[in-house]
């Protein structure tokens, strides 16, 4: 096997809604983990772990919510770890939106039931912590075929895992010596290091990436296609970007870039522009929080304009606005091309209106006022009357039925708090 890219992947010790230090000192390191999150998210980190250390079914269902926050805001992969004691509880780490599960080695219960979840959620989504190389000796059939990496909780066991299998694997270290890293990033088959290490020294992501590629390992980071003398610029030495959210594909501002502006983007993942009316380089949201994390960059056919796709924090105008675009200087009558997802996300959005400001003779607050069974009783109803329509040949009663179920599904997504983001990625991930 190939050495692997090396990640920075800082982690996440969950218990009693807040960050603490680490799985054997519950020292509160932040009270708000979200805050975290986005710290992390600031600073380059390639991935994230996080530990639930609930004791409990009401703090563990606590601990789901937040983990399920904590997927909404990262810009990285997130992987849920704890309380897994059968399939069930790997469905709901994954249905957080968490990228993947870990399995706890240590535990029989977790070893018993790593086919089956496996089998069901795909080898990709499974990830298994250990402490001990001795354990993966003895289950190296079963690790090779259903899961498809490692968490080494114990770094004084790194020489001896590196014999056993040739799965990729994450190395815990809570304290090391930053320089140390580079040793531990040249182990063939080390594919990141994770713990307080990355945790305590998250502001050093950046220098550390740097160091990596002065010893030639490869790490996590944007690669250019084209360099900065490849594209065609202006009169003025910079090149326009178009900027484009990722999610709904609404343009949300033009903005320049010179040289340094290129060069900082692709270091750093966030967009970086030239403001022409300060002369000076601007990196977006370095005072706003409204930062812009890079999903793609492409150039036109000319190579010379940008359009970059981003995952937008808040909103892209300095007005407040989430688009810069919204003075409409002329409009001709025409029937709008409707957006499906738009079109869900607006009754969706009234819907909730609904729930949170009641008005007299809503229906959708009837069935609010009624409770969960009666909208239960409704979904069920509408599901049925969609399997008797579709026994007639003309497909409208199709269309109408299914129309009064899609109402009454976001009734209950209103209700239980899912929103079509959720469900959205939940279907692009199977």
């Amino acid at each position: 096997m190939s050495n692997p890219v090396k990640k920075f992947v800082p982690c996440i010790y969950l218990y009693k809604k807040h960050a603490v230090k680490s799985l054997n000192d519950i020292t509160v390191v932040e009270a708000d983990p979200i805050r975290l999150v986005q710290l992390y998210n600031e600073n380059d980190a390639d991935e994230l772990i996080v530990f639930d250390m609930s004791e409990g079914d009401e703090e563990h269902e606590a601990n789901l919510d937040i983990l399920k926050e904590i997927c909404a805001v990262a810009e990285m992969d997130v992987t849920g770890a704890g309380n897994v004691k059968r399939m069930e509880d790997v469905k709901k780490i994954l249905y957080t939106g968490c990228k993947r599960a870990i399995l706890d080695y240590e535990k029989e219960s977790n070893i018993a039931i790593t086919e089956e979840v496996s089998l069901k959620f795909g080898k990709d989504k499974i990830w298994v912590s250990y402490s001990d190389p001795a354990v993966l000796s003895s289950n190296k059939e079963l690790l090779e075929k259903y899961v498809s990496s490692l968490v080494l909780m114990n770094p004084h066991q790194l020489r001896e895992t590196m014999d056993v299998t040739d799965l990729p694997f994450i190395v815990q270290i809570d304290q090391i010596a930053l320089n140390r890293l580079i040793e531990v990033f040249q182990y063939d088959r080390v594919s990141g290091v994770t713990g307080n290490t990355i945790n305590d020294n998250i502001h050093e992501i950046l220098a550390l990436k740097e160091l990596c590629l002065e010893h030639d390992i490869a790490i996590e980071k944007l690669t250019a296609a084209y360099s900065w003398e490849q594209l065609k610029k202006n009169s003025d030495g910079m090149v326009p970007v178009v900027v484009q959210d990722y999610r709904t594909q609404e343009v949300l501002m033009v903005a320049y870039m010179n040289e340094e502006a290129y060069r900082e983007t692709l270091r750093t993942g966030k967009m970086t522009y030239y403001s022409r009316s300060r002369q000076e380089l601007w990196l977006k949201g370095a005072t706003s929080g409204h930062y812009q994390y890079v999903k793609s960059l492409t150039a036109d056919c000319d190579l010379d304009t940008i359009l970059a796709k981003v995952s937008q924090v808040g909103a892209a105008c300095h007005t407040g606005a989430k688009s810069c675009f919204f003075n409409e200087i002329a409009r001709k009558d025409y029937e709008q091309a409707d957006n499906p997802l738009q079109v869900f996300e607006d009754v969706f959005r009234v819907i909730k209106d609904r729930k949170v400001h009641p008005k007299e003779g809503s229906y959708t607050n009837y069935l609010f006022d009624k409770g969960i069974d009666k909208i239960l009783k409704k979904l069920g109803e509408e599901a049925t009357e969609i399997v008797i329509a579709a026994k007639n040949p003309n497909a409208n009663e199709v269309k109408y039925e299914i129309s009064d179920f899609l109402y009454h599904m976001m009734v209950l997504m209103a209700e239980k708090d899912v929103t079509w983001e959720e469900i959205t990625t939940e279907l692009a991930n199977r």
